[in-house]
């Protein structure tokens, strides 16, 4: 049976997800950044997640904060942000804020093009955890196939190298 892949879920999450018994192994750290990470891939790849709510009032309310976050998330190979509502629920105001849809649209494209960090709303809470397990299993085995190519890709280069250098040495062609 194959190795459990193990996801980090931040020491600060709340209300961290219950992902299905069997599937992904859970540990509890702090992150960097974001909310879900995998283990020994910590620095390279992240989840932020949001409530609707949540969301809402860190783009509106607490902007210079989330700055500071999504500065860290546009280091990483692969970050994302995912909101646990779909954006039917942002257009038609289904938050308490008195902040205008268009407003919080606007600063989810400008997380997505001024940062780099794309932006996932998830429908509600279940897709959401279904969505950030599946994203991070995705990274994992993209890692896994990278890793199992760079020693192919290593040998290849060396046996290259080792080619080259057996060959003896050449003159310019004008004889010099």
């Amino acid at each position: 049976m194959a190795e459990l892949v193990t996801v980090i879920v931040d020491t600060r999450e709340q209300v961290p997800y219950e992902f299905p018994s069997g599937q992904v192994a859970v540990e509890r750290r702090a992150l960097p950044a974001g909310d879900y990470s995998l283990a020994g891939l910590e620095r390279e790849v992240t989840v932020e997640r949001k409530s609707l709510e949540d969301f809402v009032h860190t783009v509106i309310r607490d902007r210079d904060r989330f700055r500071k976050e999504l500065l860290k998330l546009a280091e990483y190979d692969r970050a994302c942000v995912v909101v646990e509502a779909g954006l039917d629920d942002l257009f038609s105001g289904a938050y308490r804020s008195g902040a205008h849809p268009s407003s919080i649209v606007g600063s989810a494209l400008s997380i997505i093009v001024d940062y780099g960090v794309p932006v996932y709303f998830c429908s509600d809470r279940q897709c959401a955890c279904r969505f950030v397990q599946e994203y991070l299993l995705r990274y994992h085995r993209r890692s896994q196939d990278l890793c199992q190519q760079q020693p192919q890709n290593k040998v290849e280069s060396e046996e290259k190298s080792n080619v080259s250098s057996s060959l003896p040495p050449t003159s310019p062609p004008d004889g010099s």
